[in-house]
């Protein structure tokens, strides 16, 4: 595997990655800016307006239509928030040249093109997207954000972050708000989206058995050469001091029969190698099956049908996640703050960080198992100016010692206690 970047325009970069593993090539192409109240709910729209057809492929069928005669090609579009960052993806998937019944055929090329058009030609009427289109995805994103409720533990979790990063960018919902879609139509969107490809940071993925041809096919294109150069507005992801304070305990109702019992933790890290130390620290937490919070809340004391933990490494935070019986909520929290307090201490086996150990360089190593995961892991490096390679990241693993793992549990505070009820 080789991984390469290369600036197209400034603002603009190609990142390729040339592997024999797949029979298929994925183009990907992000635009990522800065998430905020204010263009927050429009990403949501636009980046399902977009999805729906282009000037030349101007309805999904069409879009099927033409991916059907590429051998069965897929494509697919998304949302997510990354940090402080609000991000637009879209994929493509088809079929390497190499694997192709006629050997003329240029399916990378024209994957590249048809993916770019829906990407940065789109459908305009009457200088607006089409009001159909714009309509419909506002009723669905409605529905999107209205039904945030129908999954309780995500729910839980969303509202924990909320609570943590209140009047912050990272608290903000990423499909946005409801009040917000009564301000959209076709043509704010349609003058917003201009002046979004146009600013943001725009990132292509190109990943498969690939050839030189890629760059040319990029720096010929013609909606790649409509794009204006750009200082990339965007957050690039850096290490931010957290302010040690009283937990926000927070105490929610709602028609439930089994408890949401979420816990934000700060992390305050000092460097870089200490991102990694932070993950092992969270593995030996609540990250696994063998973790303190599996064992000793769930397993031995049966205070929860869930019991784990997750690393935002975007955001240096970690957060705990129960579903446990309502009755049971004093006496989770106390385990809980238990088992904190038993890391900061030092009470766990060197075989809890050996396991932990293989358990993450397992993962890592699986990483270029999966084009899109692949893709995600180069990106984030993108996004944080940290370029490791998949051997240096186990390197980097490998060297986490027991005072490391200890240190993390002393500069790691809880920040927000959210409880979901009845």
């Amino acid at each position: 595997m080789e991984y390469k970047v290369t600036d197209i325009k400034k603002g603009i970069k190609l990142h390729t990655i040339n592997t024999n593993k797949f029979k298929t090539n994925i183009i990907a192409v992000f635009l990522t800016m800065p998430i905020s109240r204010e263009t927050v709910t429009k990403n949501a729209v636009l980046s399902s307006v977009l999805r729906r057809g282009s000037k030349t492929m101007p309805t999904q069928e069409q879009i099927s239509k033409e991916l059907e005669e590429m051998y069965g090609a897929s494509f697919d579009c998304g949302l997510d928030k990354t940090g402080d960052n609000h991000i637009i993806k879209f994929y493509l998937e088809s079929i390497n040249d190499n694997f192709l019944p006629q050997s003329d055929e240029k399916m990378l090329k024209t994957s590249i093109e048809k993916l770019l058009d829906i990407v940065c030609n789109p459908l305009v009427e009457n200088n607006g997207f089409k009001k159909e289109y714009v309509e419909q995805e506002k009723e669905n994103i409605k529905q999107i954000i209205e039904g945030k409720k129908d999954n309780r533990a995500k729910y839980a979790m969303t509202r924990c972050i909320e609570e943590m990063y209140k009047d912050k960018p990272f608290g903000l919902f990423k499909f946005g708000y409801v009040e917000d879609l009564n301000d959209i139509n076709e043509e704010n969107l349609y003058d917003y989206y201009k002046e979004l490809i146009n600013e943001c940071k725009i990132d292509i993925f190109v990943s498969g058995e690939i050839g030189e041809d890629t760059n040319e096919y990029l720096l010929q294109n013609e909606n790649i050469k409509s794009l204006n150069a750009r200082t990339p507005n965007f957050n690039q992801s850096t290490l931010e001091e957290k302010e040690i304070k009283e937990p926000n305990i927070i105490h929610e109702s709602m028609d439930v029969t089994q408890g949401k019992l979420i816990i934000g933790l700060d992390l305050n890290l000092k460097n870089d190698q200490e991102k990694y130390n932070a993950l092992m620290y969270n593995s030996i937490l609540g990250g696994t099956a063998n973790s303190k919070l599996f064992q000793n809340v769930r397993e031995k004391e049966s205070l929860a049908y869930v019991a784990s933990s997750s690393y935002l490494r975007y955001k240096s935070n970690i957060i705990i996640n129960c579903g446990i019986e309502i009755k049971n909520y004093e006496k989770a929290l106390n385990k809980i703050k238990e088992q904190l307090e038993d890391m900061k201490n030092g009470n766990f086996t060197d075989e809890d960080i050996d396991n932990s150990k293989k358990v993450i360089i397992s993962t890592i190593k699986s990483i270029d198992d999966e084009q899109d995961t692949e893709i995600t892991y180069f990106f984030g490096q993108e996004l944080t100016g940290n370029e490791t390679n998949l051997e240096e990241y186990i390197q980097k693993i490998e060297k986490v010692k027991r005072e490391d793992i200890i240190n993390i549990a002393n500069n790691t505070n809880i920040n927000t206690i959210y409880f979901l009820k009845d």
